[in-house]
């Protein structure tokens, strides 16, 4: 017979086994949930070499402050002041400031093409492209889209390590994910996490369904990539969401297939061609579609249509309930946007719509979206900088953009950015100075004014009409290549 001691010693024995089992079974599975982590040295070592970082530079000329003259001692709030800026000769050449920004990007083919972000690039002057190498390029702006926040830029070399491209369609929630990029320029940084969601629409972001993860993206990431665990480029690092300006967990990707469709329109064009219909669009509730007579709150439910647009045209109506695009099922009211800019502009299209508690179906002729003034504004900046050449006077010339035409209240005129010592400069002519005319002519562009100069004969006298501050005299001088040479 056992005794209750016996008994009890053998039971705590007993017990105390099964836990030495138990920490032994559990040291077992740390270790192998360990052993079961994603190791990112390979994606790493063989990718990372294809991310790239950029510093764009913005040259600004402030015309309105450069036209003002040098009222040295005179406070702005004294009566001479006034005086003084109507009546005094300005001397003052115009005040440069070079703001920078950084980003990262990465290279899409070994003939130098990179995608970024169109927000790093899309208003400098000029863009810098540093290699893994520690090479550095000056890049070409191909085209930037600001609906989508993509740009294409293009370095001069070759045979550069570039990234390959995967799906986004087959991302998982909870997949792991890295990027590379060059948070507050700190170059190649790697950063790791999961796939939070997909498909998620942002407030004033229409085109793009964002890959949102849980890496680490800070100020300078902005461009760069997002990895898949097979070393495949996802996405493309654009926004985070932060009530501080850092990483607070959530951060957002374009999809790569949304970028290259891009992409290669920009690379053709230096464009993108976006479909649009006209409509004013809300979210369709379980209310809404109750009240509406609708089984499911699926759809877009219009609530304003463009006079005269596309869909106005077609005979939509305010409070018809969008529930297909060219055979594409909106789902949620961010998908029509999105479906209808990737339609190709002048295509007819199906639109089947709920109307009145019944299905009706109709065919909308699909505008095109209207190119933004930031493309604009650059193209123009681009072109005045390849104009910016000096010519037989030795002035470097840039036509007026329409914002500093308004602030001289001119309608044409030739703005002096630069200028080589010669005639031009011994005549009185300065940096900042504003050409209007030539002999009685006005001039309209750089190549007006360079052929106007052209015809005048070695030896000859010319005009130039000047507006230097409230200023406007002519300044007269005789063309005399030989001495503009030395």
């Amino acid at each position: 017979m056992i005794s209750d001691f016996e008994c009890k010693n053998k039971v705590g024995i007993a017990m105390l086994r099964c836990l030495l089992c138990l920490l032994f079974l559990g040291s077992n599975v740390t270790q192998a949930q360990l052993n079961q982590l994603p190791d990112f040295t390979g994606l790493v070592e063989k990718y990372g070499a294809a991310v790239v970082n950029i510093s764009a530079t913005q040259n600004v000329n402030d015309v309105s402050d450069q036209m003002l003259p040098e009222i040295p001692g005179i406070p702005e709030d004294s009566p001479f002041y006034d005086f003084f800026k109507r009546h005094m000769q300005p001397f003052s050449a115009p005040r440069k400031s070079e703001p920078r920004s950084l980003g990262s990007g990465f290279i899409i083919s070994s003939d130098g093409y990179i995608l970024t972000n169109a927000h790093v690039v899309e208003t400098a002057d000029e863009v810098t492209v540093k290699l893994n190498d520690k090479r550095e390029f000056v890049a070409e702006i191909i085209g930037t889209d600001r609906k989508t926040d993509i740009a294409l830029i293009k370095i001069s070399a070759t045979d550069l390590p570039k990234v390959i491209q995967g799906n986004p369609d087959n991302l998982k929630v909870g997949e792991w994910v890295v990027a590379i990029g060059s948070p507050f320029g700190f170059e190649h940084s790697v950063t790791a996490g999961i796939v939070s969601a997909k498909g998620r629409s942002l407030a004033q972001e229409n085109y793009v369904p964002f890959i949102q993860t849980d890496v680490a993206i800070n100020p300078g990431n902005s461009g760069g990539p997002l990895f898949n665990m097979r070393g495949e480029v996802v996405g493309i690092n654009s926004q985070i969401y932060s009530r501080t300006g850092g990483f607070m967990g959530l951060s957002f990707a374009i999809p790569i297939n949304v970028a290259t469709e891009i992409a290669d329109q920009l690379k053709t064009s230096g464009k993108v061609n976006r479909g649009r219909i006209g409509v004013m669009i809300q979210e369709v509730t379980k209310d809404l579609a109750e009240s509406f007579g609708l089984s499911n709150n699926n759809g877009a439910l219009v609530v304003s249509v463009e006079k005269g647009g596309p869909a106005d045209r077609a005979g939509i109506r305010a409070r018809d309930i969008i529930l297909k695009f060219d055979d594409k099922t909106i789902a949620t009211s961010a998908d029509l946007p999105r479906i209808v800019g990737n339609t190709k502009p002048n295509s007819k299209t199906a639109v089947e719509i709920w109307r009145d508690g019944s299905i009706k179906t109709v065919k909308v002729e699909v505008g095109e979206t209207p190119v933004d003034d930031v493309a604009d504004n650059r193209k123009q900046k681009q072109k005045n900088k390849k104009a910016s050449t000096t010519n037989r006077l030795g002035l470097a010339l840039s036509e007026l953009t329409s914002q500093q035409k308004k602030q001289l209240d001119v309608a044409n005129g030739l703005l002096v950015e630069g200028m080589q010592p010669g005639i031009a400069s011994r005549s009185g002519i300065r940096v900042g100075d504003v050409i209007l005319g030539f002999n009685s002519k006005d001039v309209k562009s750089v190549d007006h004014f360079n052929e106007l100069l052209n015809q005048v004969q070695n030896g000859k006298n010319i005009a130039l009409l000047v507006k230097r501050g409230e200023a406007i005299n002519f300044i007269t001088m005789k063309l005399n290549d030989d001495l503009n040479k030395k």
